[in-house]
This record gives structure tokens, sequence and C-alpha cells, in this order.
């Protein structure tokens, strides 16, 4: 046992002046590892007689046990030592201000949509919303287009390929939201207010025009509806997208096909020093299209227009968009990088209130 008592001693002392995790893992291989002083001992067990591997293996397992311990509380203390060093040596001023977070921003097309869509709830109408590849015949034999109008044509229009032998008839990338008026008169019926904002597409690229862009385009049908309830509409959407308090319309006669009488609508604004400003001067820019429902497309749209008349009106949200916000070309809306949309975009808290505006 004495042996035992000067072998726990050797190796206590060695735990306790050990200075580093390195020494003290040197002092485990010794007497704890595959080849270790007290590994060795312990597999010298099986050549004793039973009476002496009973006693001689609980004292070997005790100075085992005993070791083990020894090392776990010296490595816990060598490691709170070296904690307690690198607090003394490191600080934090927690009155620093935060690190700076890189954050995404709606795309100002997002934000106008949501501009749009909040006046116009205000006022009574609902989103509706349908597909972007439409039939030959939502885009516009429903709405009164006739075969020989060039927006048919494939120089304007994007047509889906067929394999041959393919008798469906033609379809389309939509080349304006008015199909979703017509699905929605057929799902609704009249009386009926709705808005349908999308993705359009046509074969333009220039400064002001880009083969994808958005729409939105409202619907109006009730008993009574003329074209003043239209100019009042348009007024009051001019006053909340714009922000001002004055707004003066322009009607233009114009011709669309589905619309009788059609009416190109401009808005008062002037350029003074190359600033585009609502609402005031001697100058007109033309914003969107408008007129009242042709009857033709009303009964497309399994209405009878005999007992129901309304409103329709259409304008580009990229347009508006780059109106109210200054933004000079509308390609950038695709083709400019993230310090484009860093300039142009909105904070993810600048959210639409439900009158129009932005609530921060």
């Amino acid at each position: 046992m004495s042996d035992l008592n000067a072998l726990r001693q050797s190796y206590l002392d060695r735990i306790s002046t050990a200075a580093d995790a390195e020494a003290l893992e040197q002092v485990r291989l010794a007497a704890l590892g595959k080849k270790g002083e007290i590994s060795g001992m312990m597999k010298e067990l099986g050549r004793m007689t039973p009476e002496e591997r009973q006693t001689r293996g609980a004292e070997l397992n005790r100075l085992k046990d005993e070791i083990d311990a020894a090392l776990r509380a010296r490595k816990q203390g060598l490691e709170d030592a070296a904690l307690d060093a690198r607090l003394k040596e490191e600080w934090l001023d927690v009155t620093l201000p935060g690190r700076p977070r890189t954050q995404g921003t709606i795309h100002p097309i997002s934000q106008v949509t949501e501009e749009v869509t909040a006046i116009f709830a205000d006022m009574g109408f609902r989103v509706a919303e349908g597909p972007q590849i439409e039939s030959d015949w939502f885009n516009f034999d429903a709405l009164n287009i006739p075969p020989e109008h060039p927006a048919r044509q494939e120089h304007d229009t994007f047509f889906m390929a067929r394999a041959g032998g393919d008798s469906r008839p033609p379809h389309v990338l939509r080349t304006h939201t008015s199909p979703v008026q017509i699905r929605a008169m057929q799902a609704s019926g009249a009386p009926i207010r709705v808005i349908c904002p999308g993705r359009v597409y046509r074969m333009d690229m220039d400064q002001t025009h880009t083969p994808m862009f958005h729409q939105v385009e409202g619907l109006a049908l009730g008993k009574g509806i003329s074209m003043a309830n239209l100019k009042w509409t348009l007024e009051e959407f001019c006053r909340a997208f714009f922000e001002v308090d004055e707004v003066e319309l322009r009607f233009r006669a114009s011709h669309f096909p589905f619309t009788e009488p059609s009416a190109e609508v401009d808005i008062r604004c002037s350029w003074e020093g190359g600033k585009l400003t609502i609402g005031q001067g001697e100058s007109w820019l033309e914003i969107l299209g408008s007129g009242m429902v042709h009857p033709k497309v009303l009964a497309a749209g399994g209405i009878d227009p005999e007992e129901w008349q309304g409103f329709a009106f259409g304008m580009g949200i990229d347009r508006i968009a780059m109106l109210k916000y200054g933004i000079p070309d509308l390609r950038a809306f695709f083709e400019s990088d993230l310090r484009w949309l860093r300039h142009y975009g909105f904070a993810a808290g600048d959210a639409p209130s439900i009158s129009g505006g932005l609530s921060r």
C-alpha cells in the first residue's frame, strides 16, 4: 500500500504544478494512458490470486479515480485562470454604436404597386388577378380588338410557340391586364369595382418602353355610372398618389377598342429647372388612358349592356413610379445594380397606409 501512496503523492504533485494544458496532458498520459504507469499496474491483476486481485484492484481503482479527479480539477483551474487573464487584457465598450448591418430594400415597382392598391382600396376597389399567358380570345377578341389591329401582329405581341398539328387557339404573353377585367366580370358579375395590377409584355425597347413592364387597370360597373365618376376617381387617386392638394386633369378624346367614349388623361405640371412638379405650372403630362366600357366588352364579360354601364382606366406602374420618385430611365428598373436600388429602393418600414402615401 505504501508504494501506491508514494505513487499517488508523486502524481498529485505533478498535477498541481502543471503550468498549462499541454503539461497536464503529459501527466495524464504518464499515469492513465494506455502505456501509463497505473494502467500497467491494472494489467498485472490478471496474474494475481482472486484474494490479491480483489484487494489490489480496489486500491488501484481508488488511485485511478483520485488521479482522474485531480486532473479534471486542475484542468478547470487552468481554464479559469486563462479566462481571468483574458478578461483583464480585453475589454468591451458597451457605449459604442452597433456595427451596421446591410438591409434589404423594397423595389420601387413593388412599393408603388402597394401604394396604388392601398389608395384604390380606400375607394372600394378590390384586387383581381389573372394568368400572364392568355388566350387570344381573352387578350384581344373579348376586348373588341379586331383581327386587323396592329397589336395582334407578331411585331407587337409575343405569341406562344406551337408544335405542328396543335389546333388549340393561339396564346400570348398578355399585352395588358385588361383580360383580368373580363375574367372578373365573368366570375363576379355586376356591380363590381376592381383594379388589376400585374406584369404585361410587348415587343418594345427604348428609354420609355421595355419588353416587360407593369400596369394597373381599373374597372367600375354599376347603374348610372358616368364619365363624371371616372373623373372624380382619377382626381382622388392623383391627389393621394402624388401627395398634392390641387390636381387638374385634362381629358382628351381618343380611341380604344374596349371603351366608348375614350379619353387620354393629362395632368397639369411644370418642368422648371428640369424638375417635374405635379399639380401646378403651364405644362401637361399624359399619365393614363380611360373611357366608358364598350357594350361589346360588357357582353363578353357576361354583363347585360342594357342594364349596366361603367368606366375603365389603365396606367403604367413603372411610369408613375418614375414620375413620383424622379427615376430618369425606365430601363433602370431592370438593368441597374444594387447601388441603384439603394438609391431608389424603400426600407421595409416604408409601408403604404390604407389611405395612400407612406407611413414610416
